[in-house]
């Protein structure tokens, strides 16, 4: 389907089975792609910056994450889309991953929380095939510890690259990695934390209503409560302005 334009972020929309689908497929043919899952967050930072924008719109699929994009393209037209998130593609994908053989990396977090992921997805798939699960330095790396990071990923053989690095820096390193990553990378953020336990996931009524997010500031508000209140009010002004404006088009006026 044609992409839709949402804030100068376009957005695919797309199902849990096409997602899978092709992540199974690219992988099973050795190609190097990337996925983004864009929510609120990932839109409102690609506004303030044109560089990140084109960043995120040439990655080989933008995800649905995040209800407020999906009510948007609802209104759009996409009557029956769904959210589709990145903690749910990442149990979806191991799963078809574990069925097929088909070797998945995680790069991104802390040791701790890598090795309470992987031990609770292995035990929720036990054929799941963990090639690797890389804990880099939170600081910028230098160019050879780059060099080494993306060997020691293509030598282990992964052929599915989870990355939670968090946004907007998992998006900028697949970007960065795309064609020396021998791999799917699929940004999925807080996904890490979700499946290890570390945070928390929010109720589906909550998810459903778009309130994820304020179970998060409840979780964390030190380090949330400012990303908020800068995006939040800007998007529901923004967006509404522009559906406001496509309607107008659309009539003529």
């Amino acid at each position: 389907m044609k992409r839709q334009d949402i804030l100068g972020l376009k957005v695919d929309p797309i199902t849990f089975e096409e997602i899978t689908n092709k992540v199974i497929s690219w992988a099973n043919s050795n190609q190097s792609k990337y996925i983004c899952f864009a929510n609120v967050h990932m839109v409102m930072e690609s506004y303030d910056s044109p560089n990140f924008r084109k960043i995120v719109n040439e990655a080989d699929i933008v995800s649905p994450d995040g209800m407020p994009l999906v009510w948007m393209l609802k209104v759009k037209g996409f009557k029956g889309q769904n959210r589709v998130s990145g903690p749910e593609t990442t149990i979806r994908i191991c799963k078809e991953a574990a069925n097929k053989g088909i070797p998945v990396g995680f790069y991104g977090s802390s040791e701790e929380v890598l090795e309470k992921l992987t031990a609770n997805l292995i035990k929720m798939f036990p054929s799941l095939k963990v090639a690797c699960a890389i804990s880099p330095p939170y600081r910028e790396l230098t160019e050879k510890e780059d060099y080494e990071y993306t060997k020691l990923i293509n030598s282990s053989g992964a052929r599915v690259l989870f990355v939670g690095l968090g946004c907007p820096k998992q998006e900028k390193w697949m970007n960065i990695h795309k064609d020396k990553i021998n791999a799917v990378m699929l940004g999925v953020g807080a996904a890490f934390d979700f499946h290890a336990g570390s945070i928390k996931v929010a109720p589906k009524w909550m998810q459903n209503l778009g309130l994820e997010w304020f179970y998060r500031l409840l979780q964390d508000p030190r380090r949330l409560w400012k990303r908020y209140a800068k995006h939040n009010p800007r998007f529901i002004i923004l967006g509404l302005i522009q559906l406001f404006r496509e309607a107008f088009q659309k009539k003529g006026l």
